[in-house]
Formats: C-alpha cells, sequence, structure tokens
C-alpha cells in the first residue's frame, strides 16, 4: 500500500482541505495516512514553517500550493512504482524498526557523540603524564603505545606536563625555552630516542600526541562545541576561505619544516614553533568543522525526516509506540 506522509500544523485550512482531497482519492488509490505536526519538531518546523501542508506520496513531496489533481497523480506514480518494485529485503519488522530508531537517534545526537569521542582522543594522551606522575607506568606506557602508530611522538615536538617547562623544542626553533639537547642531555638527530623519551621529574612526563596534533583535534573540539550553540544559523565556510585560513597556514608551517629536513634538497633549514604548530593546527581543525559540519547536519537533518516519518506509520499501524 502506498504511504503518505502529510505534514500538517493546528489551525491550517491549507491542511484540512489536502487532508479532504486525499480522502476523497481513497478508493481510487488506497493509501495509509500519517500526519505529523511540525510544530512538534524544531527541524520539521524549521524546514516546512512557510509551505505546510507537504504531502509525501511514496517517493514523491510536493509543497504547499498544491491541488486535488496534483495529489492524484503522485498517488499513481506511487502506484506504478510500488506494482514495478519487486524489492524484497527480507528484513523482519521488528528489526527494520529497531534499525530506524537507531537511525534517529543517530541523527538527533551524532554532534555529542563526535564531540565525546573527539574528546576522548585528544584527552587521553594527557592521563599519560598524570598516571606516570602519580606512579602508575605501566598504564602511562600502554596509553603511549596505543597512540604510537598515530604520531611520531617526538619529545620536541611535544607537551610535558609536571616539569621546568612545558616544552622542550629544538635548539634551531629558536625560542626562549630551554632547549631539546640541553634539557635531556640527548642527541637531536637520534629521532628513536627523542620518541622514546617519556619523561622524569625534572623535566616532566611527555602528552603522546604531539604538539601539532592536539591542536589539531582540540580545534576541532572546540569548533563542534562551537557549532553545538550556533547549528541552525552556520552556513558551510567556502572552500576559498578554507584554504587560505585552514590549509594554508599548516601547510607552509609544517610543509617547510618537512622539506628543510631532505639533506639532498637545498631547502634552508627550519624548524618550526610550538606556538605556531598550536595556531595553525587549531586553525586547521575548527576551519575542517566551520566546513563540513553544517552539511553534516543538513543530511542528518533530511534523515531525521525520513525516519520520523516511517517511525510514525509504524506506529499507526500498531495503534502504539513501537
Amino acid at each position: 500500500m502506498i504511504q503518505v506522509t502529510l505534514y500538517t500544523r493546528k489551525n491550517c485550512h491549507l491542511c484540512d482541505q489536502a487532508r479532504a482531497d486525499l480522502d476523497s482519492l481513497r478508493a481510487e488509490f488506497p493509501h495509509e495516512l500519517v500526519e505529523i505536526d511540525i510544530d512538534t519538531d524544531p527541524i520539521l518546523e524549521e524546514r516546512y514553517n512557510e509551505i505546510v501542508p507537504v504531502a509525501q506520496v511514496g517517493p514523491y513531496k510536493i509543497e504547499a500550493l498544491f491541488t486535488a489533481t496534483d495529489l492524484q497523480v503522485a498517488l499513481a506514480a506511487a502506484r506504478d512504482g510500488l506494482r514495478r518494485s519487486k524489492t524484497d529485503i527480507g528484513v523482519p519488522r521488528k528489526h527494520a524498526i529497531n534499525l530506524n530508531k537507531g537511525v534517529l537517534f543517530l541523527s538527533r545526537h551524532w554532534l555529542a557523540i563526535f564531540n565525546l569521542i573527539i574528546f576522548l582522543y585528544v584527552g587521553l594522551p594527557f592521563t599519560a603524564p598524570l598516571l606516570m606522575n602519580a606512579g602508575a607506568t605501566r598504564t602511562a606506557i600502554w596509553i603511549r603505545r596505543i597512540y604510537s602508530p598515530l604520531c611520531h611522538q617526538l619529545a620536541y615536538r611535544s607537551w610535558f606536563l609536571f616539569g621546568e617547562q612545558p616544552a622542550y623544542p629544538l635548539e634551531t626553533a629558536g625560542t626562549s625555552l630551554t632547549p631539546y639537547s640541553e634539557a635531556t642531555g640527548l642527541d637531536s638527530d637520534d629521532f628513536w630516542e627523542a620518541k622514546e623519551l617519556i619523561g622524569n621529574e625534572q623535566l616532566g612526563y611527555k602528552v603522546v600526541l604531539c604538539q601539532r596534533d592536539i591542536a589539531i583535534w582540540g580545534g576541532m573540539l572546540v569548533g563542534g562545541l562551537i557549532f553545538g550553540l550556533f547549528r541552525r544559523g552556520m552556513k558551510p565556510l567556502p572552500i576559498l576561505l578554507w584554504l587560505l585560513v585552514g590549509v594554508l597556514p599548516i601547510a607552509l608551517d609544517g610543509g617547510t619544516q618537512i622539506l628543510s629536513e631532505f639533506p639532498f634538497l637545498s631547502f634552508p633549514h627550519r624548524e618550526s614553533t610550538p606556538f605556531l604548530r598550536t595556531i595553525t593546527g587549531s586553525l586547521f581543525g575548527l576551519m575542517n568543522v566551520w566546513m563540513a559540519f553544517p552539511y553534516i547536519e543538513a543530511s542528518m537533518s533530511e534523515t531525521r525526516i525520513l525516519v520520523t516519518s516511517k517511525l510514525a506509520a509504524s506506529e499507526k499501524r500498531t495503534g502504539f509506540p513501537e
């Protein structure tokens, strides 16, 4: 049977007319009608506020002002589509309803889930130095090993907690901080030692995600929280602005540093600073969120509307919520 979802609101004479037109066509085009009041859902209210009633007839959507003839054409097309369709996915109805509920939950709470995952990802590296300082060395080492494939973990490009300085950059970075070699007594050309260095009471203990990665993911977390406050009013960042503000600074900062490390290139040696890594990484993370999240939100809103209508139809068939 054809499913028709009618998006309405109270005290709407056009909605009453659409309902009457559908009733008059029921004998010719048997259909199941589900009505949803848009004022019960902020997403639906925002989407359909000026165009109710809206009728979703099978795969076809028609918006006000539509006539009985428009409904008749849509019902006929939906009926023909059902006749041609031979699809049967074989999913039990209960499982399909549970799947739709899961999709609805994700569409409603995707931002909170994302922010929680990023918070855990960027927060766990800070627990390693906390545990080291508390004497829980074994657990801290396991956290470092978990993140080892995800980051170079070089000590001179990482933050330190509970020590004399927050960072120990290379001497060539030109900062006022005591450089790595002087503070540790280690050779700055020995990458393995710089990666394996955990720290001590004097140096402090290393955060097991590098400064740039902390900045990128931290920027995305801050961006996600800001987006949660202004999500309905935020438009996607133009790609040119994303390239100029988000990509170009980190590409110049990180790219010139990488190029200077290749001995066969006549590129002058350059070592970035903790400050530059933090600024460029944070901008990259923030701009990624600003560019991508409005598109994700729009997609999730569409999904929410579609699944809400499916669940409403399921509730009507049974007479109570599934």
